[in-house]
C-alpha cells in the first residue's frame, strides 16, 4: 500500500515539474516572439515613414517643369511596389524576407538617382521645403537601419530559446514556434544611403 501511494506522489510530482516546464517553456515563447514582432512593427513603421516622405519629395521636384518626369516615375513605381509587400514576421519565410528587402532596395535605388539628378537643378536644391524634405528623408533612412539591427536583436533571443536543447525536442512535440528570419545586410547596406548635399554650395 505505502508503494503505491509512493509511487503516485511521484508520478504527481513528474507531472507537477513537467507542467511547470512546459508552462515556462510556451510562455517565454510567447513573451519573447511578441518583442520581436513588436520590433517588427517598429521596421516597418520606419519604411512607412520613409514612404509617406515620397509623395512630398516628388511633388516639389515636379514644381520644376524641367525636371526629368522619368526619374520621378520610377521612384513614384519603386514606392507603390515597396508598400505592396506585406508579410507576417511571425510566419516569415527566406522567400519573403528576400522579396520585401528586394522591394525596399529597389526605391532606396530609385531615391538615389532622383537625388543625383536634383544636382542638376540648383533651384530646387536651394528650395528651403526640399532641404527639409531631404533631411527628413537622410533621417529617416538611419532610424530604418536602428530598427532593423533592433530587430535581429529582438528575435535572437527567440531563435535560441526554441531551438537550443531540451526546448527544441518540446517545441517539436507541440509545433507552435517557427523559427524567425533575420535581415541579412546587403552589400553596402551598413550605412544610410548619403542623401544630404551640401546646400551652402549651389551651382550657379
Amino acid at each position: 500500500m505505502k508503494k503505491g501511494i509512493i509511487a503516485l506522489i511521484v508520478v504527481v510530482i513528474l507531472l507537477i515539474i513537467g507542467y511547470s516546464f512546459f508552462k515556462g517553456f510556451y510562455n517565454t515563447g510567447i513573451e519573447l516572439q511578441e518583442d520581436a514582432t513588436a520590433q517588427w512593427g517598429n521596421v516597418e513603421s520606419a519604411y512607412q515613414r520613409r514612404s509617406d516622405l515620397i509623395p512630398n519629395i516628388v511633388n516639389t521636384a515636379k514644381g520644376y517643369a524641367e525636371f526629368e518626369q522619368k526619374t520621378l516615375t520610377d521612384v513614384i513605381e519603386a514606392r507603390s511596389k515597396a508598400t505592396s509587400v506585406n508579410i507576417d514576421p511571425t510566419n516569415i519565410t527566406p522567400d519573403q524576407l528576400e522579396q520585401f528587402q528586394q522591394a525596399q532596395s529597389g526605391l532606396s535605388s530609385a531615391l538615389s538617382r532622383l537625388l543625383v539628378t536634383v544636382e542638376r537643378y540648383p533651384d530646387l536644391k536651394a528650395n528651403e521645403n526640399f532641404k527639409e524634405l531631404i533631411n527628413e528623408l537622410e533621417r529617416t533612412e538611419n532610424r530604418i537601419n536602428v530598427e532593423r539591427n533592433r530587430y535581429n536583436e529582438a528575435i535572437k533571443p527567440y531563435n535560441k530559446h526554441i531551438k537550443t536543447f531540451p526546448n527544441n525536442i518540446v517545441n517539436n512535440f507541440i509545433g507552435n514556434f517557427e523559427e524567425m528570419e533575420y535581415f541579412e545586410a546587403e552589400e553596402g547596406a551598413e550605412t544610410a544611403p548619403e542623401v544630404n548635399f551640401d546646400f551652402n554650395n549651389d551651382a550657379a
